[in-house]
């Protein structure tokens, strides 16, 4: 099922290979999230293989994701091939092309076949679900297209682990059964020998064998989409509040987990007034459907709410949609999401227009002056991305409105680099009257892809103690 872990499993085992000498690769045809990436080529691909390709030790490739589906309603999606949208469709519509876009998946994936020893490949969702098995390019289908063996990840946290995996093998065909070589009992928790008359007879019964019973851990990794249990997280104040706008097509949340690092900071995502509080900085996301978020926002109240806070000084600070959403107006004449045009929240003296083709692109360079509370940041390297379909009146890394809190950009990963969350975050506490442990800050943020290379290493060193290598080994 989705969120069962299969995309940490693959990113785990990318660890363990590489660090055992091999050149690995992840790969997924298809997927369907919000949190994108830009490659150096400026080709968009889902940030799940991203992570995979970082716990691989090499730089993500836009073949390790051919095919990404971003949703922007609850029946379509846009449709990205080969880091490029190609279109908006609906599922149904989409259901019927995906058959041609084969020749693509294989063309990716031969060239990562002709350049590495071993691809780890993430299926999407579930391979049992027959109403969409027919034409699959995803799961058992893929796995049959490149002559593949099959790890099948279950989720014991949310129960029923015994079903999910017998009732998926039993619902699958004869040959599609011959493929699965091993079965995963993820996010267990407690004494696994409690466990093991269930392992006995789920071996028995589906004639395979379990080859790893993964125990329920924390690992600081990047997660693949709205599913995350971050995004549950809603109360629980630190020293330093940070909250963000859980838009309901919110992209790219992985842009503030820099800030869940820092001892005595607090990132919660709220949906509605009651959960605002008062804290010290409001942030608002990415948005794969910019204008229909904008209106939610206002129709639910946070748009008031978040004005209220801002007269009362509280820091705002918008990203990319986020960031359209507090100009003046934002114009979809081209339907590029779901068309019309709509006032802006009004804090920035910005009007975005959204242009038939995407911005993807890299970026870096040198802030320039920022005023406000964050003119720290003033001369501090940033580096990042950016993926917009929306142009504005105003060219900015930093967009600052003068005589205030109140800031705007357009770069994704911006926090990342360096020690600029750190500097915001002791902005923040300076405003207020706190202290940050600063040493403890600093071994984070000075070292941030250090401290990311730690989360892989402790994912493989557990993926390691608690699942059959030797017999991956000998399936490979």
């Amino acid at each position: 099922m989705s969120n069962a872990g299969k995309s940490l499993i693959a990113a785990g085992l990318c660890r363990i290979f590489a660090r055992a000498g091999y050149k690995v690769c992840p790969f997924k045809s298809q997927n369907m999230a919000l949190n994108s990436f830009i490659t150096k080529e400026g080709f968009e691909m889902g940030r799940a293989q991203v992570v995979q390709a970082e716990a691989a030790g090499i730089e993500p490739d836009v073949r390790m994701n051919p095919i990404l589906l971003k949703p922007t309603s609850e029946m379509g999606s846009q449709v990205i091939v080969n880091g490029r949208v190609i279109g908006n469709m609906k599922a149904k519509d989409y259901f019927e092309y995906k058959v041609k876009l084969i020749p693509d998946i294989m063309k990716s994936y031969d060239y990562l076949d002709k350049n590495y020893d071993i691809i780890v490949i993430e299926g999407a969702g579930s391979p049992a679900e027959i109403n969409l098995k027919e034409n699959d390019i995803v799961n058992m289908g893929l796995a049959k297209m490149v002559d593949a063996p099959v790890l099948l990840v279950g989720d014991i946290d949310r129960g029923g682990v015994f079903a999910q995996l017998y009732g998926t093998v039993a619902l699958l065909e004869e040959e599609e059964r011959k493929r699965i070589r091993g079965l995963i009992i993820n996010k267990f928790r407690g004494d696994r020998t409690i466990l093991e008359p269930g392992i006995t007879m789920l071996e028995d019964r589906c004639k395979m064998p379990v080859v790893g019973v993964v125990p329920y851990e924390m690992f600081d990794i990047d997660d693949e989409d709205s599913l995350s249990e971050r995004l549950e997280r809603s109360g629980g104040k630190g020293i330093i509040d940070i909250a963000i706008i859980r838009l309901p097509r919110i992209s790219n949340f992985t842009d503030f987990n820099v800030f869940e690092s820092i001892k005595g900071v607090s990132v919660r995502y709220v949906s509605k007034v009651s959960e605002l509080g008062q804290p010290d900085m409001i942030v608002i996301p990415g948005s794969k459907n910019t204008i229909s978020d904008l209106l939610w926002i206002r129709e639910n109240g946070l748009e008031a709410a978040v004005k209220k806070a801002a007269d009362k000084d509280c820091v705002i600070f918008g990203i990319c949609g986020g960031y359209q959403m507090l100009g003046r107006s934002i114009s979809d004449t081209y339907c590029s999401e779901e068309g019309g045009s709509v006032r802006g929240m009004e804090f920035l003296d910005i009007d975005t227009t959204f242009q038939k083709e995407k911005k993807t692109v890299q970026t870096e360079g040198v802030f320039g002056d920022i005023g406000g509370i964050f003119k720290v940041l003033s001369g501090s390297f940033y580096k990042g991305y950016e993926i917009h379909m929306g142009m504005d009146n105003v060219s900015s890394d930093i967009y600052w409105k003068a005589g205030s809190n109140i800031y705007g950009s357009y770069i994704h990963g911006l926090f990342d680099n360096g020690d600029i969350a750190y500097k915001m975050v002791k902005a923040l506490a300076d405003k207020k009257g706190v202290s940050i442990n600063i040493n403890e800050a600093n071994n984070t943020f000075y070292n941030y892809q250090n401290y990311k290379d730690r989360q892989y290493d402790k994912l493989a060193n557990v993926m390691r103690e608690n699942m059959d290598m030797e017999s991956i080994y000998n399936i490979l």
